[in-house]
């Protein structure tokens, strides 16, 4: 249905027709062009816009919890985030590699096929030079990787690669396991140079050095779970409701889980010239009574009273009383 024109703006047409500013010929043209999209049939899309954006959710949540882990790992300020996904031929990643890299090529089980980790050469020297106490300063000499640097990287593709589980968790129990690692791309044809694959790329930086972190996973491997790689799906296992196995399930890894408890023998208060001039063999005074009964706390929190005491030749706490106070910090 052709638009209608309101009075005023039938005028300003006019005007701007007898005035010269619009050309009859120009709408003419305008309405004439047809909008054609271009499609190439030697690639065809394999991966609808939702699936690429599933695949985008899972690797932000990866990229949060690979931030985590490289924080502590490496001893340093880590951010990392999703760039780009987007659907492409192998053989247009593959050209795209710059040698020397590291591409780690794993088997994502119990999916058949093969998936690859690829991350640039800067993020990798500045890994291993943090792994081995240096500053984590950028590596400007482009080389290939000793043989103990392989080792150091390969160790820590391993538990990198372990981070791939939970993100993958409401799609797929994903088992990754380490097949190998290359540093140049042309022994990694992992499919046929026209598959497609979906292309995952990440940023990281570390300190003041920059790089890319590339997950390249072909179609031929998430193909079987393609209907699970929607937005609608994700959301909805999400929302699911607890049910009772959940429950007992979190139960058991909760009475598993280990608590640090200590006993608070008694306190006292000493000059600093006091404590500069202990020597072996002084006694220090305590603000307890031998029979009283001693603080214990879980964690930093006071939860019990007992009485000291040995057990099989051991010391121990004999727990006497529950402080109500520990009670009401429970609820």
């Amino acid at each position: 249905m052709s638009d209608i024109l309101s009075q005023n703006e039938i005028d300003a047409l006019l005007k701007a027709l007898s005035t010269g500013e619009v050309d009859v010929e120009e709408i003419k043209e305008d309405k004439q062009e047809k909008k054609v999209r271009s499609y190439d049939f030697k690639s065809p899309k394999k991966l609808a816009k939702d699936q690429l954006r599933t695949l985008q959710i899972i690797h932000e949540n990866f990229s949060r919890i690979l931030n985590t882990f490289l924080s502590g790992y490496l001893r340093s300020y880590i951010h990392t985030e999703v760039l780009n996904v987007e659907e492409l031929s192998y053989y247009e990643y593959n050209n795209s590699i710059v040698n020397p890299a590291v591409l780690t090529v794993f088997n994502p089980y119990p999916l058949t096929g093969q998936i690859v980790l690829e991350i640039s050469p800067s993020i990798a020297f500045t890994f291993i030079d943090r792994i081995l106490g240096g500053q984590g300063r950028s590596f400007e000499e482009k080389r290939t990787f000793t043989e103990i640097e392989t080792t150091l990287v390969k160790k820590l593709m391993k538990q990198i690669l372990d981070l791939m589980i939970d993100p993958w968790e409401n799609v797929i129990e994903l088992e990754p396991k380490l097949d190998k690692i290359e540093t140049n791309s042309q022994f990694i044809q992992i499919v046929s140079p026209n598959e497609t694959v979906a292309l995952i790329t990440l940023s990281l930086k570390i300190g003041d050095v920059e790089g890319m972190m590339n997950v390249c996973i072909p179609h031929i491997v998430i193909e079987p779970i393609l209907e699970k790689l929607s937005t609608k799906f994700w959301f909805s296992s999400i929302s699911k409701s607890v049910t009772d196995s959940d429950k007992m399930i979190l139960k058991k890894r909760v009475e598993k889980s280990h608590v640090n408890i200590s006993a608070l023998l008694g306190g006292t208060r000493l000059t600093v010239k006091d404590f500069l001039e202990l020597q072996k063999g002084d006694v220090i005074m305590l603000d307890n009574l031998v029979k009283e009964e001693i603080e214990v706390l879980v964690g930093d929190k006071q939860k019990y009273y007992g009485l000291p005491g040995t057990s099989k030749n051991k010391l121990a706490i004999r727990i006497t009383r529950i402080d109500k106070k520990g009670d009401e910090l429970d609820e």
